[in-house]
């Protein structure tokens, strides 16, 4: 069963740090093995040049993973990181973010994930990563 975006929304709003909370993200899309979170633009995030932080967008990558891995299972549980990879390929400018995780194997102990993140309305890649999560309950 897909975890609805308003199940998706409250264990946002239930299960992750203030900080975490603060960079607004919105669930977009779940699906059977996926989900889709938007990373709204803020001056806040940017760094020196004005492109946004590769920290926001290595976070936002870790959450919309979160969101991935219980739309799969069908039911939040305990999980934490144990890796994360990330390669940035371009400098998002001015610009929502859109974080596309997907679940390539889910197992009873690990879930691996593969994230795209695209500037929303272009099709460019600004920086893609893989997770691996240990699920704890």
């Amino acid at each position: 069963m897909t975890l609805s975006l308003a199940d998706a929304e409250k264990i946002l709003a239930d299960n992750f740090a203030p900080w975490v909370l603060d960079l607004g993200l919105v669930v977009v899309e779940t699906g059977e093995t996926h989900a889709v979170l938007r990373l709204p633009w803020s001056g806040r995030l940017a760094r020196e040049g004005g492109g946004m932080s590769g920290q926001a967008l290595m976070a936002a990558a870790d959450t919309a993973t979160v969101i991935a891995v219980t739309s799969a299972r069908g039911v939040y549980g305990p999980m934490t990181t144990v890796q994360q990879s990330t390669s940035f390929q371009r400098a998002v400018l001015d610009a929502d973010v859109l974080v596309d995780a997907r679940i390539t194997k889910l197992g009873k102990r690990m879930a691996f994930a593969d994230i795209t993140m695209t500037a929303e309305g272009s099709p460019d890649v600004v920086a893609r990563a893989s997770t691996v999560y240990a699920l704890l309950g």
